[in-house]
């Protein structure tokens, strides 16, 4: 079992930024990659970023590239999202995932269903 706990999320104006975090525990040891998702109401889930522990890879969603940078912490067992330039299309509920079965290539990352392990979401809300 992996918990996440997801922090960080809040209100702030367009072009502010934000930083999550994401606290990872138990067979923590076992995670290929952890990503983040978000979810705004009446949306579907999509994919923002994710990063592979073995080689600190990133994937990022087009519309946060260069704005949005994933990061992971192993001796803290934290993965963060840096969020800069934020827009009020960026307002959602942020989700936190692992992924413990296999290394992932390709469109994987992209896909909610690769990862097995999932956190509560923390709130990012920008103001116009």
């Amino acid at each position: 079992q992996v918990q996440l706990v997801e922090s960080g999320g809040g209100l702030v104006q367009a072009g502010g930024s934000l930083r999550l975090s994401c606290a990872a525990s138990g067979r923590t040891f076992s995670r290929y990659t952890m990503g983040w998702f978000r979810q705004a109401p009446g949306k579907e889930r999509e994919f923002v970023a994710a990063i592979n522990w073995s080689d600190g890879k990133t994937v990022y969603a087009d519309t946060v590239k260069r704005r949005f940078t994933i990061s992971g912490d192993n001796a803290r067992n934290t993965v963060y999202l840096q969020m800069n330039s934020l827009k009020p299309e960026d307002t959602a509920g942020y989700y936190c995932a692992a992924n413990t079965r296999a290394p992932m290539a390709g469109t994987y990352y992209y896909r909610g269903g690769m990862y097995d392990y999932w956190g509560q979401g923390t709130q990012v809300t920008v103001s116009a």
